[in-house]
């Protein structure tokens, strides 16, 4: 499970290069690949990292609706940047990815915030995403 932990952490960190560039996530994804082709330093795009930006960018729009709904206190564009890509790898893993355990997909996230964010911020990922898993039978795929 140790790839998957990594394949998450580099998912996330694509996701927060592309909005902090203002570009598409899998725009900075294909860079990544191209870079890791002549540097051993920059680390491996995996499947499943794939996986998360592809089906982030597919489904950006959603994501970004229900967790604008769904915060109570914070819009958007308030939230640290760090949080805002937690929340929507989590987001996108919670409700598109049905192998894996909306509990894990939960931990994964807070762990993510606890590396990353602030002190505030593991809450506040395992409260909203925590909120999506309780709607996620009645949210449309």
């Amino acid at each position: 499970m140790a790839a998957r932990n990594r394949a998450r952490k580099r998912a996330f960190q694509i996701l927060f290069e592309a909005e902090q560039r203002g570009a598409d996530p899998v725009t900075v994804m294909a860079d990544w690949i191209r870079l890791a082709r002549t540097d051993d330093r920059q680390p491996q795009v995996t499947e499943y990292t794939t996986q998360l930006v592809e089906g982030y960018a597919a489904h950006a729009e959603p994501i970004d609706e229900l967790l604008s709904r769904h915060s109570v206190g914070w819009s958007l564009d308030r939230m640290p940047a760090v949080d805002r890509n937690v929340l929507r790898l989590g987001a996108y893993e919670l409700i598109w990815e049905d192998d894996v355990p909306d509990a894990v997909v939960l931990d994964e996230a807070v762990e993510l915030a606890k590396e990353f964010s602030t002190d505030e911020s593991p809450s506040f990922v395992n409260g909203l995403l925590g909120k999506l898993m309780e709607l996620k039978p009645t949210l449309p795929r």
